[in-house]
């Protein structure tokens, strides 16, 4: 029996395809692992290819460029690709990427590895959410991009810790082909177990101004980005901001509460954001403000910078769910245009987080970065309160069937 016949009876029964969301899953694992792990082994590898630190560190924002640069172009390109090649095209990427930078002694030939696993990624990022929806009956959709998403706090907190480790005790080399080996494994496993779809058809796509005039869109992309960054800001800079309230030696504790916290987070959001969408939104923004909060004005008990970290784990956990559901849920027949569009800003601010925190750094000091989030998650708070009909309605409305018009 074909997986998409397995999808199909699975559908009318009423049931979560497990095997086919786990797969997805392990593609997301795999996005944020392969964009993170040169963090984990970064003084190896600046030792390997002879360049500094600083250097190896823009592995990661290369990565991250690579995604938020062509996200939006190559959907449009794929647009009428079938869903499970395009898929299997991406995971395809990471192996080969991975691959090469596991076998590079060459900085400028690491850095083209880390810029392919980047666009890989948009490719992946892109479908992750839609694929979830358009493969689980409508009742059960935000749980299931919350089976998917689980895959992102397993990297950040079981997956970059276990590379490292690996790193150190047999070399960075040997992390990277793991990764490949599962990225091919991964290959086997969606070729078996994930259905397929057909792509839009020729004009079927909804074309970018049309998406972004859609209610609801709008709000909903201004929140991912501010969001995002506003996370980014600290958590890139952490080790220095914990060093600075001489904590400096509990960074791999602060992360691990931090990763716990998350994972609880996605399974709460995962029971009940097909009902209460808006209201998981508004509780992670004011959670994640709660502990930035403790870490500006109490960072100088331990207790209450782990409470802080803990609170910011639940508050951010289940972000990538509901903002990926919310502009899916605004978007409607252009939810893949949607989609693409807060793959990118997603990345925009991450790579942003780097750029804007280092300047805070430099201006005001380590002290500076939980009001930096609390100056950015004011306005992210404003914009979910007043998108009450569309972006975070009140009551979780039809999707829209009519796309505006273009302007004439």
């Amino acid at each position: 029996m074909s997986s998409t016949q397995l999808h199909a009876e699975s559908e009318q029964r009423g049931k979560l395809p497990l095997r086919a969301l786990l797969a997805l899953a392990t593609a997301a694992f795999i996005t944020v692992l392969t964009e993170t792990l040169p963090a984990g082994v970064l003084p190896a590898m600046s030792s390997d290819l002879d360049v500094s630190e600083s250097a190896i560190g823009q592995l990661v924002t290369l990565y991250a460029l690579g995604t938020a640069a062509t996200a939006i172009p190559l959907s449009a390109v794929t647009a009428g690709w079938r869903r499970k090649r395009l898929l299997l095209t991406g995971v395809v990427g990471f192996a080969v990427a991975n691959t090469v930078t596991a076998l590079s002694t060459y900085y400028p030939l690491t850095m083209a590895a880390r810029f392919v696993g980047g666009v890989a990624a948009g490719i992946v990022w892109a479908l992750l959410a839609t694929y979830a929806r358009r493969m689980t009956p409508e009742p059960m959709q935000g749980r299931a991009i919350a089976i998917v998403m689980a895959g992102i706090p397993l990297a950040l907190s079981l997956g970059v810790p276990a590379g490292t480790f690996l790193g150190e005790l047999l070399g960075w080399q040997v992390t990277f082909s793991v990764m490949s080996v599962i990225a091919l494994a991964l290959i086997l496993w969606i070729a078996a177990t994930v259905p397929d779809y057909p792509g839009h058809e020729r004009g079927g796509r909804i074309p970018l101004t049309r998406t972004l005039a859609i209610p609801g869109v709008g709000a909903v992309l201004f929140v991912t980005l501010a969001f995002v960054l506003a996370h980014n800001i600290l958590y890139t800079y952490i080790a220095t901001f914990l060093g600075h309230v001489g904590l400096g030696g509990s960074v791999s504790l602060a992360l691990l509460i931090f990763g716990i916290a998350s994972i609880v987070s996605i399974w709460i959001v995962g029971a009940q954001i097909d009902r209460r969408l808006r209201t998981l939104t508004i509780a992670g923004t004011l959670l994640v403000a709660a502990g930035a909060t403790l870490l500006a004005v109490l960072a100088t008990s331990p207790t209450l910078v782990y409470l802080a970290v803990a609170l910011w784990g639940l508050g951010w956990g289940g972000v990538p769910t509901l903002l990926q559901t919310a502009v899916g849920d605004a978007g409607g027949k252009a939810g893949d245009t949607a989609l693409a569009i807060l793959v990118t800003l997603w990345n925009v601010g991450m790579a942003a987080g780097g750029v804007v925190g280092g300047v805070i750094l430099d201006l005001f000091g380590p002290t500076a970065f939980p009001w930096s989030v609390l100056v950015l998650l004011l306005p992210v708070l404003i914009a979910v309160l007043a998108a009450s009909r569309h972006g975070f309605p009140r009551k979780k409305s039809a999707p829209l069937e009519a796309i505006p018009e273009p302007a004439k």
